[in-house]
């Protein structure tokens, strides 16, 4: 049996993939990822026989003329995967969201080559609902379209997120330090630079002596951040990326972070508390939708953008620190929502797509 997983170039596609596709190998199951050219990034140590990289576009949140070439380079995607298929011959093709699913999985269901998809957001995105009515089944990261039929199987995560749940939180007492991990990935870290080192600083001494801050600052905000942190004399480590991310997370106390599906499923599934900044302005407002998720378990406080100011944060922070048992019940409820086996519960999906054709 052969499996071909279709997602966009991004960690918040091909990281659950990822999970699924070590799950299937694990079980036998040979599996083969189509994505675009921005897969060069993610892509080192992809559990797959083979990665196929293909044309992709989009149509939407573009003027006329690039709509009109969103159109030709979706259209030579999906001569190009009626091809590629035809030579792999796969028996199902899973896609995870993102414009370069949409060749893959589109040129599937006109080959009648079992489809699913997965959704990791908890709003639906614009390629996966362009598709969903071409599918077998839509499994769900979140607990949505249960009406529709679709099926909640969790968001896959990675070994080592599974890896660092085993982790217990660092205890809090009152000669330890706090651990706070910051970051914001590659679209949201320049608003934690900007906002978090000053919010910090209108801490009171007392509470700053406490802090331990790990950060992920971009290139050209790293030395700023790292000055402000020195000049309060706060223990910190601050780096442009972190490979060991879901470790730190489990390391700290706190975690302040924008609000993806997959932040989202690693917070639950590791339990650990947070203050999430959903990145405004995306058209589906999807990591609002996913931090919703969060905060409403208890798991979670929630800050858009337009409020996450130094003086708001500091006094949240400040509020936290006076009264650290907090954290330890809402580490609680975000654990209470995971998924752990959710890569587990979508390959027996892919499997019974395949087994019925």
């Amino acid at each position: 049996m052969t499996i071909c997983l279709a997602a966009g170039g991004t960690g918040g596609h091909l990281f659950p993939a990822e999970a699924l596709a070590r799950e299937l190998q694990q079980r036998g199951i040979a599996v083969e990822l189509i994505s675009d050219k921005r897969v060069v990034d993610f892509a080192a140590g992809f559990p797959a026989k083979a990665i196929h990289i293909i044309t992709s576009g989009t149509v939407t949140g573009q003027g006329l003329a690039g709509k009109i070439k969103g159109v030709f380079a979706l259209v030579r995607g999906v001569l190009e995967c009626r091809a590629l298929l035809r030579r792999i011959a796969p028996d199902v093709v899973v896609g995870f969201g993102g414009y370069p699913t949409v060749p893959p999985v589109l040129a599937a269901s006109l080959r009648g080559i079992p489809t699913i998809l997965h959704e990791q957001n908890a709003v639906m995105g614009r390629a996966n609902r362009f598709l969903a009515g071409r599918v077998k089944a839509v499994a769900t990261g979140f607990a949505i379209g249960a009406d529709k039929g679709f099926v909640h199987v969790g968001n896959p995560v990675r070994a080592n997120v599974l890896a660092a749940a085993a982790i217990a939180m660092p205890a809090l007492s009152n000669d330890a330090p706090i651990r706070l991990l910051v970051f914001g990935g590659s679209q949201g870290a320049r608003v934690m630079a900007e906002v978090v080192p000053p919010a910090i600083g209108l801490l009171s001494l007392e509470q700053r002596k406490r802090l331990h801050i790990t950060q992920q600052a971009r290139d050209d905000d790293l030395e700023r951040v790292r000055a402000a942190y020195s000049k309060l004399g706060i223990a910190h480590a601050c780096a442009p990326f972190f490979r060991d991310l879901p470790e730190r997370m489990a390391a700290s106390h706190l975690v302040i972070a924008r609000s993806g599906a997959s932040t989202i499923a690693e917070l639950s599934v590791i339990g650990r508390p947070s203050i999430l900044v959903p990145l405004p302005g995306s058209l589906d407002q999807d990591q609002a939708a996913n931090a919703r998720v969060l905060a409403n378990a208890g798991g979670a406080d929630v800050m858009l953008q337009t409020a996450f100011t130094p003086r708001a944060l500091s006094e949240k922070l400040g509020a936290i620190l006076d009264n650290t048992e907090t954290l330890l019940e809402t580490a609680r409820n975000a654990q209470a929502i995971a998924i752990a086996n959710a890569a587990s519960r979508l390959a027996d999906l892919v499997l019974k797509v395949a087994s019925h054709g």
